[in-house]
C-alpha cells in the first residue's frame, strides 16, 4: 500500500497479515533497515514497514504503538540514528516486544544512537542490537525466534539457518586450511 496523506497513519508497505513491523526514523534508515526485511522475507515472515518519527512525528510514533497489536503484529523492530528514541517511545505504548537498531547517521558513528536506544528506564524494555546492518541482520533473526517460540514449522526453519551457519563456518575453516596448505 502507498503511503497518503489520507492513509497518514497506515505503512508504506505491508505484506498481508504483517506480523513484524519496522519502523524507522526516517526514510534515509532504509538501506540499514532492508537487511531486517531481507531476512524476514527468507523465513516467510509478513512484515511492514513504515517511518515515523519519535521527535518530528510522536503523534505517528504513538498511534502506531498503540494499534500494532490489534492489527495482528507480534513483535516491532525499529531502526533510528542520532538521538533515537524510536523504539523507547514505541516500547513505552505497546506492550509487543521491541527490538531497537541503532544507525549510525551522525558524526557520533552511531554511539549516540546506541547510547539512546540501550538505556531505557527499568519497566520498558527495548532489546538493542548492534549498530547498522549486522543489528538489522539480528533484530530480525531475534523476531524470528520469538515468534518460533509459538510456531514448530517456523522454529524448524530456525534450526535449518542455524545449521546452515555451522556449515558456513566449517567450509571457511577447510577453505584456509587449504590455502594455508594445512592438513
Amino acid at each position: 500500500m502507498q503511503h497518503s496523506k489520507e492513509s497518514n497513519q497506515h505503512p508504506v508497505n505491508s505484506q498481508q497479515n504483517p506480523m513484524v513491523g519496522v519502523i524507522m526514523g526516517s526514510d534515509s534508515d532504509l538501506p540499514v533497515m532492508q537487511e531486517a526485511l531481507e531476512v524476514l522475507t527468507s523465513f516467510g515472515i509478513p512484515a511492514e514497514i513504515t517511518v515515523a518519527s519519535a521527535h518530528r512525528s510522536p503523534k505517528r510514533v504513538y498511534e502506531y504503538a498503540s494499534s500494532a497489536s490489534k492489527r495482528g503484529l507480534k513483535v516491532l523492530i525499529a531502526g533510528a540514528g542520532g538521538a533515537a528514541h524510536l523504539a523507547g517511545v514505541l516500547a513505552a505504548e505497546t506492550r509487543l516486544p521491541v527490538i531497537g537498531v541503532p544507525i549510525a547517521s551522525s558524526p557520533l558513528a552511531g554511539w549516540d544512537a546506541l547510547l539512546a536506544t540501550v538505556q531505557m528506564p527499568a519497566g520498558v524494555p527495548v532489546a538493542t542490537m548492534a549498530v547498522g546492518k549486522a543489528g538489522a541482520r539480528n533484530a530480525a533473526i531475534l523476531a524470528v525466534q520469538i515468534l518460533a517460540v509459538a510456531d514448530s514449522e517456523l522454529e524448524k526453519r530456525l534450526e535449518r539457518y542455524k545449521e546452515e551457519l555451522a556449515e558456513q563456518v566449517a567450509e571457511k575453516a577447510a577453505g584456509l586450511r587449504e590455502k594455508l596448505s594445512i592438513p
